[in-house]
């Protein structure tokens, strides 16, 4: 399975997922109760090279996450209402990264880091739809032996 595949997979564990009717890559629409992601690529952060000849790299993947939602123009309730949704999201994914069931791209023995930060309204609609922006990051040690440069 690719990583946005475990990615999404993983995402559709939330509880709150329910309200999203479908999930979207590298694009959205103004349909409400719809999910995206964003692929932003792989960062590295650190490498290590050990006296074996391994090789330690600390990586970061990166995601936008977008999540179209109802909200008519002045709708106070319905806008209380979608940022709860983004926040409690951004929390799950917090005890997700805390009790070690992030997706993890790396060497299974280390911790992965996920953040799920920013949240924002991202675009707001007079056709009665409001966007939200997530980015997600997921932080990972991969480990390259020296018998795999051979």
């Amino acid at each position: 399975m690719s990583e946005l595949e475990q990615v999404i997979t993983w995402l559709r564990t939330y509880e709150g997922h329910d309200i999203l009717k479908d999930w979207h890559v590298d694009y959205t629409d103004q349909v409400p109760s719809c999910g995206a992601v964003f692929p932003q690529g792989l960062q590295e952060i650190e490498r290590r090279t050990y006296i074996t000849g391994a090789v330690c790299v600390t990586n970061q993947s990166n995601f936008g996450l977008y999540f179209t939602f109802a909200k008519s123009a002045g709708d106070d309730e319905g806008a209380k209402i979608n940022a709860d949704w983004v926040n409690d999201f951004q929390h799950w994914v917090q005890e997700q990264s805390a009790h070690g069931l992030a997706p993890n791209f790396g060497d299974a023995e280390e911790p992965v880091i996920a953040r799920a930060q920013n949240g924002v309204l991202y675009e707001a609609e007079a056709e009665g739809t409001a966007t939200y922006m997530v980015v997600l990051s997921l932080r990972y040690t991969k480990t390259y032996e020296s018998e795999d440069f051979a």
